[in-house]
């Protein structure tokens, strides 16, 4: 086993900010349970903010980001898992206050790890990583909270990212009706290739106006955009309807009034991938692997990338040119 690796690593120091890929020891790891050898990890809205000095994600420098990571145990001191186990690791504190996945080996608390399903490939759980697990989860909480493929069209915003693309799909292969809200006019095809029966644009959401009642225009939606956006669609939701909010991409105060609450029975759902308790992070997993498994994850990813390319691909994300998911080969 090599003692040296590369890893991408952020730091800032006295006023200057660097993104550059360093090689590192094992000694320079964090402690923790388990020492994977990453294959693969992916690039998340948190990993651009990452890259930046004003990003207000990375809790002590140096850091190596990447909140997502694939692959194969090289020791373990819990007995959970041994040597050769694949597995996987996204969220909790990995890549902001932690080593994340930006690196060829990483070491991680047994708590924060999930073996791969079966009949899943490393890769395949890249590609859907912390984006595709939120867009699950929040289906999940959809379906808990009653919502079916009968009760009339859900609507997805953001719907060309990484959570808005996985939403779709997942909805899509479930059998919902599903309506995808977008500024890209280019992507339309894109689109309706993934599962979206049908377009609207981001305007007919949100028109700058926000109402505390509108016209009600769907039964469900996935929404990772939140801000005055979400606003305004909650007071679009049919009655008893529900909306699993994961994203703050339009801001973080959202201006509604209380009359889609306690007029229509409208459910706000928060949906949290970092710290979800792990017995509902693998059933989660588990039908990412199964009733949800898409037939051809490869079309949603964007591009594949090396360690030496993160640097320029990483702010992306953050210019809102993402579409689907780019994913860091490492091995």
């Amino acid at each position: 086993m090599s003692q040296s690796f590369n890893a991408l690593v952020v730091d800032k120091q006295e006023g200057q900010f660097s993104v550059q890929v360093q090689q590192l020891s094992l000694d320079d790891l964090p402690e923790g349970d388990v020492l994977i050898r990453v294959h693969y990890s992916g690039i998340n809205y948190k990993d651009s903010l990452a890259s930046i000095p004003s990003g207000n994600i990375v809790q002590n420098y140096p850091m190596v980001p990447g909140i997502d990571l694939a692959g194969v145990v090289v020791s373990s001191t819990d007995e959970r898992f041994k040597e050769g186990d694949e597995v996987i690791a996204t969220s909790y504190e990995i890549g902001v206050s932690q080593f994340g996945g930006y690196s060829e080996y990483a070491r991680v608390q047994a708590d924060w790890v999930v073996p791969l399903p079966e009949g899943f490939s490393l890769k395949e759980a890249m590609i859907i990583g912390t984006a595709g697990f939120t867009a699950a989860l929040s289906v999940q909480r959809l379906e808990e909270n009653h919502v079916s493929s009968d009760k009339g069209k859900v609507l997805v915003t953001g719907a060309t990212g990484g959570v808005g693309s996985f939403a779709i799909s997942f909805l899509s292969k479930l059998g919902y009706d599903v309506e995808a809200s977008t500024g890209k006019q280019e992507e339309h095809a894109y689109l309706k290739s993934i599962g979206a029966k049908s377009i609207v644009s981001r305007e007919e959401v949100y028109d700058g106006k926000i109402r505390a009642l509108g016209k009600q225009k769907w039964a469900a939606a996935v929404d990772p955009v939140g801000g005055e956006p979400l606003a305004s669609l909650l007071s679009q939701i049919e009655y008893g309807g529900s909306v699993a909010v994961s994203g703050l991409t339009a801001g973080t105060k959202v201006p509604t009034a209380v009359f889609p609450f306690i007029l229509r029975a409208v459910n706000l759902l928060g949906i949290d991938s970092v710290y979800c308790p792990m017995d509902t992070r693998k059933k989660v997993w588990d039908r990412l692997a199964t009733d949800l498994k898409l037939p051809d994850l490869e079309q949603l990813v964007q591009k594949e990338i090396s360690l030496d390319e993160l640097p320029d691909a990483l702010p992306v994300l953050l210019q809102g040119e993402a579409r689907g998911r780019m994913i860091v080969k490492l091995l």
